[in-house]
């Protein structure tokens, strides 16, 4: 017999050879000589069985063999029940003429060597299966000395299994936690509803599984809103199925908060429309379906369906999905929330601005409002055009520092008070101070800065200008000739100190001359070389001579949104053009105006 020292270094290179094993069978060499090399022992023979007594895989090699026979099946052997373990690893003796063909598959090499007895091991290796390991030995063999070494060599085999499982576990845990690092990312990285749900379906194929259906929880049910699969055909009935399907969608109604991932396959398929020939179409049926109530806040927002056409061993665990569905259903919920803010944000912002500005003879009144926060907190900017009771039209613009309800509040009270006292004909100075001792006496804690300037028409043709500024940018005047000019103002800003006055400042304007005034939003946009759009104002302005109010308007909103690369301020845009009055047009009073506005 192989000595201890032998058999000892033997074994420690088989636990080396295990430690760097990516399978079990890698060890066959290993395991295998030094039992051939041990007096007595003729034959080694090992199975691999599955939970059911199906036999996978067998492997026999004689003291004499020059190659081991190897025979990977899926014979179904039901006797092999009986020697199935329990637990720890189960060492019998017994001679080859009682093994029963029926439990023993390795009988038929065992019967074809000298020896007469059989020293066997069966041991588990996982949940789903065992194995064993048998030596055919004579009479001069030390058979307790055999079954100690064989159950030293399954101890080996054993943790081998178990360190490939656990390290296989890890590997799968490393890269779940990868996909939903980088689902994460993918997901909260777009605040668009429709945009968000697309990214949950992808993210997930075929990563996860081969297809996927995301259904929103609505009053009246589950709706459809994204499917993908990793065949086209396929995809298209798996939407006809997240659309229609009635056993899907009261599979989905029956859902709720504290529900884990449900999975379903066999039978628990029947009526489905992944039964049979349906989403996974082209002779491929699903094995699996898997579904995950996304619940975020405190409520569900919706599930989502996994299909799988995969082996088992490739199928989730309900603890990722469960990871999966929260991520997911958050970045779902503030996608959601965040279009509700955006509705309830712009309404809220249009109704602090005019509907429509006011139509007058010879004048061509166009704004625009670009909402600069991605957050959509309420900004303060705002605009008016006045008809007054001379016939003069005034405009104003004007931007609360900061953001939110309070900005809200006091450009509401700006802009009412401004509209009110300019429709009854105060003039702008007076206007402005008026509002500044208003602000004071609010006790408002932000400032503001506003500009309002009156437009008179004259009987020569041209318009007065009467300006005058709290503190705010100057307006540019697009000339007829294309040049560029600057509406001379200035002035202390508002709801800084009490008692302030604003001097009035005179220009005019000539047919063809267009009046732009604007908030900082516009020339505060700065490239991401630092250039503001203050410096290329002039000259993108003068680009637009002959360009009616609205194309100026919308045109330098959009250049100054393209233009920045840093700065989130609104941007607005007041732009007047005065084409001129013929004699007949004359100047309308301040009813008609206002009567022309309502018919509008």
């Amino acid at each position: 017999m192989v000595d201890d020292d032998t058999w000892s270094g033997a074994l420690h290179r088989l636990w080396q050879a295990a430690s760097r094993a990516e399978e079990v069978a890698a060890l066959a060499d290993d395991v295998y000589a030094p039992l051939l090399a041990t007096p007595g022992v003729h034959l080694v023979v090992g199975t691999r069985w599955d939970e059911d007594a199906t036999l996978r895989y067998m492997r026999a090699l004689g003291a004499d063999g020059d190659a081991p026979v190897i025979i990977a099946t899926a014979r179904s052997m039901p006797g092999a029940a009986v020697r199935e373990p329990d637990g720890e690893p189960v060492v019998t003796r017994s001679p080859v003429g009682e093994l029963d063909d029926a439990a023993w598959p390795e009988a038929e090499f065992l019967r074809q060597s000298p020896g007469a007895s059989v020293v066997a091991c069966t041991f588990r290796l996982d949940r789903s299966g065992w194995a064993g390991l048998s030596v055919a030995v004579d009479a001069s063999a030390d058979t307790e000395g055999v079954a100690r070494r064989l159950a030293q060599a399954v101890d080996v085999i054993v943790a081998c299994h178990t360190g490939i499982l656990q390290r296989g576990r890890e590997a799968r845990r490393g890269a779940d936690d990868a996909l939903l690092a980088e689902a994460s990312l993918q997901m909260d990285s777009s605040l668009d509803v429709e945009d968000t749900l697309r990214r949950v379906a992808r993210i997930a194929v075929p990563a996860v599984a081969d297809g996927c259906l995301v259904h929103l929880l609505r009053k009246d049910g589950p709706e459809f809103v994204a499917a993908t699969h990793v065949a086209v055909q396929q995809q298209r009935a798996l939407e006809e199925a997240g659309r229609d399907d009635p056993w899907l969608a009261a599979l989905l109604a029956q859902r709720d908060d504290g529900d884990q991932a449900l999975f379903l396959s066999g039978a628990a398929l029947d009526g489905s429309p992944f039964a049979g020939p349906g989403p996974a179409g082209g002779g491929r049926h699903p094995t699996v379906v898997s579904v995950s109530t996304l619940h975020a806040r405190g409520r569900v927002v919706g599930s989502i369906t996994f299909v799988y056409q995969r082996p088992e061993d490739r199928l989730p665990d309900s603890a990722f999905l469960d990871s999966l569905a929260t991520r997911a259903a958050l970045a779902i919920d503030n996608a959601l929330l965040y279009e509700l803010r955006r509705h309830a944000v712009l309404s809220l912002q249009e109704h602090l601005l005019p509907s429509q500005l006011p139509a007058a003879a010879g004048w061509d009144l166009s704004a625009s409002y670009e909402v600069g926060d991605p957050m959509l907190d309420v900004g303060g900017d705002f605009y008016d055009a006045v008809p007054r009771p001379d016939g003069s039209i005034a405009l104003l613009i004007g931007d609360v520092c900061g953001r939110g309800a309070e900005a809200a509040a006091l450009t509401g009270l700006a802009r009412h008070t401004l509209r009110t006292l300019l429709e009854e004909g105060t003039d702008p100075g007076t206007a402005l101070s008026r509002l500044n001792r208003a602000l004071r006496q609010e006790g408002a804690s932000r400032f503001l800065t506003a500009v309002v300037v009156t437009m008179a028409p004259q009987a020569d043709g041209t318009v007065r200008l009467t300006t005058c500024s709290a503190g705010h940018p100057r307006p540019l005047v697009l000339r007829a000739d294309g040049s560029i000019g600057e509406v001379v103002s200035g002035g202390l800003l508002l709801g800084i100190l009490d008692d302030v006055s604003y001097e009035s400042h005179e220009d005019s304007l000539a047919p063809g001359d267009t009046l732009v005034l604007f908030t900082d939003g516009l020339t505060e946009s700065r490239e991401a070389d630092g250039t503001y759009f203050e410096s290329v104002l002039p000259g993108r302005l003068a680009a637009l001579r002959g360009s009616d109010a609205a194309h100026v308007a919308e045109s330098l909103a959009r250049q100054a949104r393209t233009f920045r690369a840093s700065g989130q301020d609104d941007i607005a845009l007041l732009v007047a053009r005065w084409n001129g009055i013929t004699p007949s047009d004359g100047l309308l009073p301040l009813e008609t105006l206002l009567e022309q506005a309502a018919l509008r």
